[in-house]
């Protein structure tokens, strides 16, 4: 008896037995997270569903609007100060007048209700950076946010995603969120990864082979040995643009590198939740499409204005002049992106035709890569370097094109006028290709700095 007990798996008895009941359903990762929280035991895509909230989260150019509709509505309290997260990150510094108007709106707001997660500049980083730095994100969660790129938590294994500034004054309000289940996309990378080719290249390949709205109000799984490998920075950085294929979400299943980030960072946390949990597709999960591709021989990648779907090798882009290059963002702002610049940046000078600028995405990791002596080789390089901000990302300041410039950005869009002049033009691309153009001046590959 004992041996056949050995010998017997369990997921299958398990799951037989609730068959038999009519209780067991499939379900993928994004599923699961979405059925915990709207207390049932199951769902299924295109169900409508009102869900529990774990974090809500504005800047200072989509809170404040948010912070509107709240008072408008006539809500005189926040349904919990502790699950909302205020980072006037986009035009801070304060830019100008009107920037400074927007930051005293979540100032005030956040005083008035004892708003836990508010980060004042001296304190803030640019918002996707931040918040896992914080731990105020975590595994399990459901996360929603006024800011497109709130997708980037799915790293950690939560359902994050973008949404208007009229829900996020209703979940202020409520701690509730109304959701569609997505059909969900299953990305198998396969392979190992070549020098200089990180999360970056992986989503802009996938991005260009599928389309700015192949994944259009659809879950992006991304799995496979080489997410396996792949950094926790670097998975931050694929879910990031999950969105710039039109995705609602984008989300790695949790594993032992997600569990040593959390373990570090998770205790900062000023809150418990409930909702904490590593959680696992099914093995017979239904997905509406399986992409798989060996991204063995993947080279680092750039996208040619005006879509981050416009991807390729960057050797096909040998001898484009660029005037500016921004290395940071959201998308590329870790310590692990300045290293990888400051590599390629030791020992040599920019081009003098061309403006470096550097943000780091956070102040903790502006004090490491300072403790490093990162800024010591950018400044030799004749780098600028800046406090954290969204900046020149969304031509906000600190780094506007003029008309006829291009600029070489290590951000998550190109689209026309997106840092400037509607007659400039930006290129995409992963750290350590940005850092080698700036030193030639012109597009170039990373090995092509001696």
């Amino acid at each position: 008896m004992f041996d056949f007990l050995i010998k017997v798996d369990y997921y299958k008895l398990f799951k037989w037995a609730h068959l038999k009941i009519g209780y067991w359903v499939e379900m993928n990762i994004t599923e699961k997270i979405l059925a915990n929280h709207c207390h049932r035991d199951s769902v299924t895509a295109g169900e409508y569903i009102v869900a529990d909230v774990d974090l809500c989260l504005g800047n200072d150019v989509t809170a404040p609007i948010a912070i509107e509709e709240f008072q408008k509505a006539g809500f005189d309290h926040v349904h919990d100060n502790e699950r909302i997260a205020l980072i006037p990150d986009h035009f801070t510094p304060n830019k100008d007048i009107k920037a400074a108007k927007l930051s005293k709106i979540l100032r005030e707001f956040s005083k008035k209700h004892e708003i836990l997660n508010y980060f004042e500049v001296g304190r803030v980083g640019i918002e996707h950076v931040l918040l896992p730095e914080q731990g105020i994100v975590g595994p399990g969660e459901l996360v929603i946010g006024a800011d497109s790129h709130t997708c980037t938590y799915g790293a950690l294994g939560a359902f994050s995603t973008g949404i208007g500034s009229t829900d996020l004054a209703c979940c202020m309000a409520t701690g509730k969120v109304w959701l569609r289940i997505p059909q969900t996309l299953k990305f198998v990378y396969k392979g190992e990864l070549s020098e200089w080719v990180g999360g970056k290249d992986i989503i802009l390949f996938t991005i260009a082979q599928i389309g700015v709205d192949g994944a259009l109000y659809k879950a992006m799984e991304f799995c496979g040995p080489v997410m396996e490998n792949l950094p926790m920075d670097d998975r931050f950085t694929l879910c990031n643009m999950a969105i710039e294929a039109g995705g609602k979400n984008g989300i790695i299943a949790p594993d032992e590198k997600t569990r040593a980030y959390w373990e570090k960072h998770g205790k900062r946390r000023k809150h418990g939740s409930q909702s904490i949990e590593f959680l696992q597709s099914d093995p017979d999960a239904e997905y509406e499409k399986v992409y798989e591709w060996d991204v063995s021989s993947l080279e680092p990648q750039v996208a040619a204005p005006f879509l981050p779907s416009n991807a390729a090798s960057v050797k096909e882009f040998n001898n484009t002049e660029i005037d500016q290059v921004v290395i940071g963002s959201c998308t590329n702002g870790r310590i692990s992106d300045l290293r990888i610049a400051a590599s390629i940046f030791k020992g040599h000078k920019t081009d003098p035709k061309v403006r470096t600028l550097i943000f780091p995405g956070s102040q903790e990791v502006y004090r490491q890569a300072m403790d490093e002596g990162l800024f010591e080789i950018f400044l030799d390089a004749d780098c600028a370097i800046s406090t954290p901000t969204c900046g020149p990302c969304l031509g906000g300041h600190m780094g506007i094109l003029a008309p006829g410039e291009k600029a070489l950005a290590t951000t998550n869009r190109n689209f026309c006028g997106r840092m400037g002049d509607p007659e400039s033009e930006v290129f995409l691309s992963n750290p350590a290709v940005a850092a080698a153009s700036a030193i030639k001046g012109k597009i170039s590959h990373p090995g092509s700095v001696e």
